[in-house]
C-alpha cells in the first residue's frame, strides 16, 4: 500500500511539473510576441519617420517648429514646408483642455458612486458609462457634425463655424474620455482604506471634510493617472476629431477655439490613403512618429505617477 500510493504521488508530481513547465512556456511565448508586435512597430515607425530628416534633407527643429504644413510643393529655398507645430499645437489645445473640463465632473461622479450613494451610483451611473464606453467614436463625430456644429454655429451668429470648430472638437472629446476618466477615478477613491474614513470620521470631521481633506488626497495619485490616461486617449483620437474640427487648408496655426483647426490625427486621417511616396509620405510618417513617441510620455507621466502613489 505504502508503495503504491509514493507512485501515486510521484506521477502527480510529474504531471504537475509537467503542466507547470508548460504554463510557464505558454506565459514566456505570449509576452514574446507581444513584445516582438510592438518593438517592429516601433522600429517601422520610426523608420518611415526619419527618412525626412535623413532621405529628405529637413531639419529636424523646421519640422518641429515651422509653422508651414505643405510637403507637396518646394518653395524658394528648394524645400517642402513641412512645419508641424500646428498640428501638434492643435492637438495639445483640444487635449488639455478636453481633460481639465472631463476632470471635475469625472471626480464629482466618482465621489457620488462611492461615498455618497454607492448603491444608486451601481444601479444608475455605472450603466451609463459602461453604455458610453462602449459607443464607436464614428457616432461622437457624426452626432457633433449634425448637432454640435450647427448649435455652435447658431450661437455664434458664423455659419462658417458649420464647417468645423477647435471648440467643437474639444467637446466631442471630453464627451469620449468622460467614462474612461471616471471609472478610473472610482476604481482610484475605492481603493483609499476605509480606515481612512472610519479615523477621520472618528476625530469628528464631517463626512465632506472626510471627502475633501482625506479620500481625495489619497486617491490623488490614481485620479492623476486617469486624468493622463483620458489624455493619452483624446491626443490619439482620429476619426471624431476630425469630422468636427475642420481642417483648414492651408494648415495655420488656432488662432480662437471658434474656428477651425488641424491636429495631427485629423491631417494623417486622409493624408496616408492619398500620398505619393516621396517626402509627403515622408513627413506624414513623422507626424505619427511624433504622435506615437507623445504616446509614450503620456505613459511614462501615467506610471511615474503611480509608482509615486504606492511609496
Amino acid at each position: 500500500m505504502e508503495n503504491s500510493t509514493l507512485k501515486e504521488r510521484l506521477v502527480s508530481g510529474s504531471k504537475h511539473s509537467r503542466l507547470e513547465k508548460f504554463g510557464r512556456i505558454l506565459s514566456f511565448t505570449c509576452i514574446g510576441i507581444i513584445a516582438l508586435v510592438v518593438i517592429a512597430i516601433l522600429l517601422f515607425v520610426a523608420n518611415n519617420g526619419l527618412k525626412t530628416f535623413y532621405e529628405n534633407h529637413v531639419n529636424p527643429f523646421s519640422f518641429l517648429f515651422g509653422t508651414s504644413w505643405n510637403p507637396t510643393s518646394v518653395g524658394p529655398d528648394g524645400k517642402a514646408a513641412v512645419g508641424a507645430l500646428p498640428m501638434f499645437t492643435g492637438s495639445l489645445i483640444v487635449t488639455i483642455l478636453s481633460a481639465l473640463i472631463a476632470a471635475p465632473f469625472a471626480i464629482g461622479a466618482g465621489i457620488y458612486m462611492t461615498e455618497i450613494s454607492p448603491k444608486r451610483g451601481a444601479k444608475l451611473l455605472q450603466p451609463v458609462i459602461e453604455l458610453l464606453v462602449g459607443i464607436p467614436s464614428v457616432v461622437y463625430g457624426f452626432i457633433g457634425m449634425t448637432v454640435l456644429l450647427p448649435l455652435i454655429a447658431k450661437l455664434s451668429g458664423d455659419q462658417v463655424l458649420n464647417s468645423g470648430s477647435l471648440l467643437a472638437g474639444i467637446i466631442v472629446l471630453f464627451i469620449m474620455i468622460l467614462p474612461t476618466v471616471t471609472s478610473m477615478t472610482v476604481d482610484a477613491l475605492r481603493a483609499v482604506p476605509a480606515h481612512y474614513r472610519e479615523a477621520s470620521l472618528g476625530l469628528g470631521a464631517t463626512r465632506w471634510q472626510t471627502i475633501w481633506r482625506i479620500v481625495l488626497r489619497a486617491a490623488a495619485p490614481g485620479i492623476l493617472t486617469a486624468v493622463i490616461f483620458g489624455m493619452a486617449r483624446a491626443f490619439g483620437e482620429a476619426l471624431a476629431v476630425q469630422m468636427v474640427i475642420g481642417n483648414p487648408s492651408p494648415v495655420a496655426m488656432p488662432t480662437s477655439l471658434l474656428n477651425p483647426a488641424s491636429t495631427l490625427t485629423s491631417i494623417l486621417t486622409p493624408g496616408i490613403p492619398n500620398a505619393t511616396p516621396g517626402i509627403g509620405l515622408n513627413a506624414l510618417w513623422s507626424l505619427a512618429l511624433l504622435l506615437m513617441l507623445m504616446s509614450l510620455v503620456f505613459n511614462l507621466a501615467m506610471r511615474a505617477i503611480a509608482k509615486r502613489g504606492k511609496l
